[in-house]
């Protein structure tokens, strides 16, 4: 007897579409909804209906939904979180002001740091202090904490952090006060530290908790009432939730800890780029992610997407890192900026064309959807250009008006720099490119890759409509663009596993090594995210990975060292420090002979177990005749608008070859072949450019 076929569905809510995937077994529905800023919840429920009405699905037939969301990140950017309070130890209330006590640009005299998200009224110094080694300094003032919290309730506070000096050890004190809030302030978020992030290093550990605070009640609002939403319409299935570290959650721990979902939009982008280059054989490749309001770019080795410990959200000054909130989650490493189709262009008092950060979003959204947008945006310069069709944009759902993109190009930039016709869209178009080839160059060198060995894959509703002028500009060779690129984000959530990390900090210096106790306190971590975990996991195997962080003692820097997946014992004193001065040397050149290690930080990951894809082939080539129209546009090569042929996506069978200059039309986004590529479809029907001349542009 056949078992029966699983429908999931995935959502993911950005800054002007909300993307929905349902998957029937082996057929996959899709669609773009504007998404709707003032109820997020309202744009994911029409898109889930669309394609449940689409797959003749009852809502009661979803086994499992999968959601990503940018909600968190963009309160933080935008400053419309709760009114937050945070208590701290006496005399430590402007380590959040005080930061890392940098300049993260030298030069600029008139340099602006990012304002703390809790400001220095609401930021109260409580009588305790205990030390390093957990002796109690001074004893808690309950007394004192009683009276913070009738100030914090007149003062109209809807949410606390607590973070107070070495409770990522101790934590006695943090959760005396918790009770304290608890009993005075019914109803009030209170976060402490030394849950949501207990790692040394007061300043990162204090920013996490407040931005956690501060997002909590918005998030966790906002996910229960899309839960509720759920369930009223009958979809009873379990809810995961994407986190920025490229694992899935369950609700009751995401609105615990919103702050993990920070760029959990991204994270699913990554994690899709990983499959296919599993899929593909790709050793080395640049993800490239482009939707409405940013672009983003990782770099992906074996695989695996590169992840972090650390991650600034809501960086203010040209990108600078240090002028950002630093938070410590568990986050996939990629670079992000404000490119995406939304992004308004403008010319500066210098003359030049700059585009982004700032996006037209969906609500009015750019000139050309005709909804009230009055600025020139890269979907208004890719529309005069004809990389867009106005009558069949998002699956036809919205139709563009090319007049208003012409009239505000022509004002914003054309009568500025004194450029006609389509040139204004030109400039917008190079600009943007341009742009994404810098940081995407950027990020390679800092890592020390070279750019021109990898191979893009690339998604989103914007990244096919660029992804071949970036590869000439970066020297890549070859792009691949997955099937259902317009929704790439939505659909790595499904390939993603359910998965947690626990981080615990404990300083040991590995000459008074103790298997015993360390073993005690990773199993007690193992345990904790089982507790997340298992639940949904069912009965698919599990899979532990364990990290130690280590250093030099003395040094202020560490370096992840894996832990074998058993017990410790004491031979492992020597046997992790000889695989810390391995990766030492490899990154440093020469290690330090006669000086002990010290761990900083442990941590441990539970996570279902993920299954080696099929391999894509490449069929013999089926050169394509079939056409779908031609359209009208502009080549860079040329410097002139040219007649490009128009193929269907879904006309196109594994094997089909086609000759650049040519359009690739699809429901949520088109590719653009340049005329010096050559597009096939593998055997997943992917769609594979490659680049017959070589060299970059």
């Amino acid at each position: 007897m056949t078992a029966p076929q699983a429908n999931r569905l995935a959502a993911d809510i950005g800054g002007t579409f909300t993307d929905i995937v349902l998957e029937t077994g082996s057929f996959r529905h899709t669609t773009k909804v504007l998404t709707t800023p003032r109820a997020p919840e309202q744009g994911v429920m029409a898109g889930i209906g669309q394609v449940l009405d689409e797959a003749d699905v009852a809502p009661g037939g979803i086994d499992v939904f999968v959601h990503g969301t940018t909600l968190a990140t963009n309160a933080l950017i935008e400053r419309k979180g709760a009114r937050t309070a945070f208590l701290t130890t006496e005399g430590f209330r402007d380590i959040l002001e005080m930061g890392f006590e940098k300049r993260f640009e030298h030069y600029d005299i008139f340099m602006d740091k990012p304002d703390p998200l809790v400001p220095r009224p609401l930021r109260i110094p409580v009588r305790e202090r205990v030390s390093g080694r957990g002796r109690i300094l001074a004893p808690l003032d309950a007394e004192q904490v009683k009276k913070i919290a009738g100030d914090l309730k007149a003062a109209g506070i809807e949410a606390v952090a607590v973070g107070l000096m070495h409770s990522y050890a101790y934590p006695a004190h943090e959760q005396a006060i918790r009770d304290v809030l608890h009993e005075e302030l019914p109803g009030v978020t209170v976060c402490l530290s030394s849950e949501v992030c207990p790692e040394i290093r007061e300043y990162e550990r204090f920013s996490t908790t407040c931005a956690n605070a501060y997002v909590r009640p918005l998030m966790s609002g906002y996910l229960h009432r899309l839960q509720n939403m759920l369930d009223e319409r009958g979809v009873n299935c379990p809810l995961y939730l994407m986190m920025s570290g490229g694992g899935l959650t369950t609700l009751d721990n995401a609105a615990k800890y919103p702050i993990r979902l920070v760029e959990s939009g991204p994270a699913g982008g990554a994690m899709l780029a990983g499959h296919v280059a599993r899929e593909c054989g790709i050793d080395n490749a640049l993800s490239f992610d482009m939707g409405g309001t940013t672009a983003k770019i990782c770099l992906i080795e074996g695989g695996d997407p590169e992840r972090s410990r650390s991650f600034e959200v809501a960086r203010m000054y040209r990108d600078s890192k240090g002028s950002g909130l630093p938070v410590r989650i568990p986050v996939i490493e990629m670079v992000e900026i404000g490119a995406g189709g939304g992004s308004i262009a403008q010319v500066d008092d210098m003359g030049r064309i700059n585009v982004g950060p700032s996006s037209a979003g969906s609500e009015p959204g750019p000139a050309c959807y005709g909804l009230g947008g009055d600025n020139a945006t890269v979907t208004d310069a890719n529309l005069v250009l004809g990389k867009l069709d106005p009558d069949n944009f998002a699956g036809g759902k919205i139709t563009l008006v090319p007049e208003k993109s012409n009239a505000v190009l022509t004002r914003d930039i054309g009568d500025k720099l004194g450029l006609e016709d389509f040139w204004p869209a030109v400039g917008i178009t190079e600009m943007v490119e341009e742009n994404m080839a810098n940081a995407a160059r950027v990020h390679a060198i800092e890592r020390g890759k070279v750019i021109g060995r990898h191979t893009m894959v690339a998604f989103g509703g914007g990244a096919p409509l660029h992804a071949g002028r970036l590869a000439q500009k970066l020297g890549i060779g070859k792009v691949v663009i997955p099937k259902g690129a317009g929704v790439g984000s939505a659909i790595g959530f499904l390939l993603a596993p359910l998965s947690y990390e626990v981080v615990r900090s404990r300083a040991v210096n590995f000459s008074d090594f103790d298997a015993g106790s360390l073993n005690s306190m990773l199993d007690d971590m193992q345990e904790e995210a089982l507790g997340v975990v298992r639940e949904g996991a069912g009965a698919r195997p599990l899979v532990t990975t364990r990290i130690v962080e280590l250093r030099y003692v003395g040094q202020g820097h560490d370096l992840r060292i894996p832990l074998d997946d058993r017990p410790l014992v004491q031979a492992d004193a020597a046997t992790l420090k000889a695989r810390f001065e391995d990766h030492y040397r490899e990154i440093y050149g020469l290690t330090i002979d006669n000086l002990d290690i010290q761990s900083v930080s442990w941590s441990v990951t539970v996570a279902t177990e993920s299954d080696d894809p099929a391999q894509a082939r490449n069929p013999a080539a089926i050169p394509m005749e079939r056409l779908n129209g031609s359209r009208h546009i502009y080549d860079p090569g040329l410097a002139e608008m040219a007649d490009y042929p128009v193929y269907w996506r879904f006309d196109l069978q594994p094997g089909a070859e086609i000759t650049g200059p040519a359009v690739i039309a699809e429901d949520e986004t088109s590719t653009i072949v340049p005329a010096q590529f050559t597009a096939s479809i593998n055997s997943f029907d992917y769609i594979v450019m490659e680049n017959r001349g070589g060299g970059s542009a």
